[in-house]
């Protein structure tokens, strides 16, 4: 007797985030998944009641890796708090797996109110690390927000932004933007 082999759920919930990378939500279909797999769909049941029950892991999966993996990636790694600033961003935003993940999350969290509602608690961990990495250079509450808010948002901004930048490649701005907001305040 030969002993069937199954594709493991982590397999199925890979190439769902993947699909959902590459065309939204609506591409995440399970006979899509099995071909590129190399199985047959039937294997699918086996670990999953239904696609709903796919794209709640596929959440769960790229939460759990934009927040807590992320973080703790970061302070595994150490440095300073501007060093760490930076990895989590780089882990987050500039990485070519998680980073198409992330704008894809976004995208479909304007029309679904629980995944919208996912992202925010996405968001709100993000920012409570980075008030808490900025708390360590600066003492000032309202500068540690908006220096929290203004990293985030030149994280995200940068890869829904068109503009040019006459002299100076995007890569080279992006570098100097965080480079003026990891500054430490000058005394006043």
């Amino acid at each position: 007797m030969v002993a069937v082999t199954r594709t493991p759920r982590s397999s199925w919930i890979e190439q769902g985030l993947s699909a959902l990378a590459a065309g939204g939500p609506d591409a995440v279909r399970i006979e899509a998944l099995a071909q590129a797999l190399g199985v047959t769909k039937g294997g699918f049941y086996g670990h999953f009641a239904d696609r709903n029950a796919l794209l709640a892991e596929m959440l769960d999966t790229w939460e759990r890796k934009s927040t807590d993996e992320v973080r703790a990636q970061v302070e595994r790694e150490g440095g300073d708090a501007q060093t760490k600033i930076r990895r989590a961003g780089l882990l987050t935003f500039s990485t070519d797996r998680q980073l198409p993940i992330d704008l894809a999350v976004r995208d479909w969290a304007r029309r679904d109110e629980a995944v919208a509602e996912r992202l925010r608690r996405v968001d709100n961990y993000r920012m409570e690390y980075a008030r808490e990495l900025f708390g360590s250079i600066c003492s000032d509450p309202d500068e540690i927000e908006v220096r929290s808010l203004l990293v985030f948002c030149l994280a995200i901004g940068n890869h829904f932004l068109a503009a040019d930048h006459p002299g100076r490649t995007r890569h080279e701005v992006v570098v100097r933007a965080a480079d003026f907001l990891l500054e430490r305040p000058r005394a006043r």
